[in-house]
């Protein structure tokens, strides 16, 4: 009779050979790689977190800074008296203080710009940006990504096409930011009643002229530069997604007789439409942390009037050309006194709502792919 067979000596057990190990090696390897990134993840996101929600939060009710969301950026001054006290607030209510204190000698004055005051204005200007970039750049790149999905063919010129989409996809947002203030700025068509010196050529027509000297620093600029430099990632994004949706829908649309545009708008779009969603939460994402386009393009650092201001007493022209404050450029007027305790709590108050609101255009895109894919089911 033979002896039962024990673990140690099981046929059918797989032996750890060399190939084995070093296979093992690389899985933990790339383990390790994993949980470095998160930790790293996790480390910059709850340092930002901690050290910004002092800024957002208050002890006593309503328990929310709403001075930080109802104001707009000021420059904060820090003094001291001749008995040593600090003191620090907004210049405009230093001036207020130094009038109702004429008797009190104020020493080592010093001015932070942006430091005090709220963040109404940049976050009304980048959320205009957004606005406008995204009107623009979605009508266009998924009008291309449709004509590059459905109408046009593989050959050579469309390949070549597609490779200077995806080549443009990687150029520095620097690039983008010159040749907008190149062309938005100095260069786009506006109607003026007198032609600047700085006019390329004009026209006449009616009682003014189309006079082709820009919109200099403006929203539409920026707006209109942010767009062409996310373009490319929504065309790419789109057409993939457009490509995804099964080629029986399609024929299915055509044997019952409809159009091709008639077969895309009915039987393609709503299917991709989760796609274009993921396409259009990464457009938002970039263009609303980039600096470079808004900083040539678009961007005040300070700014007396609100958007909405300029809107109802200059109208609506003269609101899309007024410059603004955007809140990556209030960032980055910041990081000037990168160790200056004054300036911190704007610091780390502003960068968190700014991943607050990137979390949450993410959190919206999902609830609504969610959504969009129980009711369109293939």
């Amino acid at each position: 009779m033979n002896p039962p067979l024990t673990p140690s000596c099981n046929p059918f057990q797989k032996k750890k050979g060399w190939f084995q190990r070093k296979e093992m090696l690389g899985i933990n390897l790339l383990r390790l790689a994993t949980y470095i990134i998160i930790a790293c993840a996790l480390f910059i996101f709850s340092d930002i977190f901690i050290k910004g929600v002092p800024t957002l939060v208050k002890s006593e009710a309503p328990f929310i800074n709403t001075e930080f969301f109802t104001e707009s950026p000021q420059i904060l001054t820090v003094w001291h008296d001749s008995a040593g006290n600090e003191y620090s607030m907004t210049q405009e209510k230093h001036d207020i203080w130094v009038i109702e204190n004429p008797t009190i000698e104020v020493i080592d004055i010093h001015n932070y710009t942006a430091s005090g005051g709220g963040i109404l204005g940049p976050l009304l200007g980048t959320a205009l940006l957004v606005t406008i970039c995204m009107a623009i750049a979605l009508f266009i790149g998924v009008s291309a990504a449709i004509y590059l999905s459905e109408y046009c063919g593989t050959g050579k010129l469309m390949s070549l096409i597609r490779l200077a989409i995806l080549n443009l996809a990687g150029v520095p947002s620097i690039v983008y930011a010159l040749f907008g203030w190149g062309v938005f700025c100095y260069m786009a068509p506006n109607y003026v009643t007198e032609i600047s010196d700085r006019s390329l050529f004009a026209f006449s027509i009616g009682g003014g002229y189309i006079s082709f000297e820009g919109w200099e620093q403006s929203l539409l600029a920026g707006g209109c530069t942010l767009a062409i430099m996310v373009l490319p990632v929504i065309i790419t994004a789109c057409e993939e997604s457009l490509r995804a949706v099964p080629k029986g829908f399609r024929e299915a649309a055509f044997a019952l007789g409809a159009t091709r545009w008639q077969t895309i708008r009915t039987a393609v779009l709503p299917y991709a439409l989760p796609g274009v969603l993921t396409a259009s939460v990464l457009g938002i994402t970039r263009v609303a942390g980039e600096t470079a386009p808004i900083m040539l393009t678009a961007a005040a650092s300070d700014k007396s009037k609100l958007p909405t201001e300029v809107l109802a007493d200059e109208g609506f022209w003269s609101f899309l050309t007024q410059s603004v404050q955007a809140l990556p450029f209030h960032i980055y007027t910041l990081a000037k006194f990168p160790d200056s305790e004054y300036v911190k709590p704007m610091q780390y108050g502003s960068i968190l709502v700014f991943l607050l609101l990137v979390m949450g255009f993410s959190l919206i895109s999902m609830v609504l792919r969610s959504r969009i894919r129980k009711r369109n089911k293939w």
